[in-house]
């Protein structure tokens, strides 16, 4: 049976539940995908990111999917995003090379240079995106935490001037939230450097993102200013998965994150949250000590690759 590549289809439910259910199986510890967010992420993609999001069907079945675009809120021009993911029972027959040739296409068109893949840390994964001309660069550590079992400590009494609040706490303010995932978004370590300039911009990506809940993103405050923040988002269910947590740069080494990330798991839990995931650069030292230390244990690893197009 023939396997073909083709976009996505946001207002068909059963390509929604296809896609769905195909990346979900492929990377069930990394992504946290609703139906709600892929429609949403492709009615607000801005028009210079390219997106597409590409369908694998093998006899009618959606087997396969992976979204495509260009990077930009990278400061270096030219490079763009190609993650295909293929069902474990339908690889091997010719999918996920579909996937990343259609891909890689459409940002050559799009004027990208270089392409940012991640694999998984596993020989096939691994021999795969050698076979494409792809070569690796930094790791993450995707990793999980039990919260029914989980013993996450009472934060007892906190420093004079030092409080916690959440998300919902600046539904009339987010600006400065806005400035504090830009500086935290500046240092994160990896591949890509980003940066996030447009405050409108991140309202759509990070603010309205229908994964985001605003109840359960705990915030450390230091004398009224923004420390620390432990983004929360959901399915709407029992997953919880950790978008970012970050420390602003003044406030550092004060055990800040660790106090930020522990209140947002409490909440989660209370809310109903049964399973955590979160996942970092292998080389981000101080968020891998904060895991450790919460009970995460690390279930895998990603590898990101890259390819010069030309």
């Amino acid at each position: 049976m023939a396997v073909i590549v083709r976009d996505f289809r946001p207002d068909d439910p059963e390509d929604v539940a296809g896609v769905l259910s195909a990346r979900l199986a492929a990377l069930p510890h990394v992504l946290l995908l609703t139906p709600a967010y892929l429609r949403y992420r492709v009615q607000t993609a801005l028009p210079e990111e390219h997106l597409r999001i590409l369908v694998a069907e093998e006899d009618g079945q959606v087997v396969g999917a992976g979204e495509t675009h260009v990077l930009q809120d990278s400061p270096v021009p030219g490079q763009g995003s190609a993650n295909p993911q293929v069902s474990p029972e339908h690889r091997g027959r010719g999918a996920g090379s579909l996937l990343l040739r259609a891909a890689e296409e459409h940002l050559a068109a799009a004027g990208v240079t270089d392409v940012f893949s991640w694999a998984l840390d596993e020989p096939g994964p691994l021999a795969f995106a050698a076979r494409r001309g792809y070569r690796p660069g930094r790791a993450s550590h995707f990793q999980h935490l039990d919260l029914a079992t989980a013993r996450l400590d009472e934060p007892g009494p906190l420093p004079a001037g030092v409080r916690l609040r959440t998300f919902a706490d600046y539904a009339l303010a987010p600006r400065v939230l806005f400035a504090a995932d830009a500086e935290v978004t500046a240092d994160e370590p990896g591949d890509v450097a980003q940066e996030l300039a447009d405050f409108d911009d991140w309202l759509t990506s990070t603010w309205h993102d229908p994964r985001l809940d605003h109840a359960l993103t705990s915030v450390v405050e230091v004398e009224g200013q923004v420390a620390s923040f432990s983004l929360a988002h959901t399915d709407g269910g029992t997953r919880y998965r950790s978008g970012m947590t970050g420390t602003l740069r003044a406030f550092r080494g004060r055990g800040f994150a660790l106090l930020a990330k522990t209140d947002s798991l409490r909440r989660a839990r209370e809310a109903g949250c049964t399973d955590a995931y979160t996942g970092n650069d292998t080389r981000n030292a101080p968020m891998l000590a904060v895991n450790r230390r919460l009970g995460y244990r690390v279930l895998g690893t990603e590898v990101r690759h890259v390819k010069h197009l030309g």
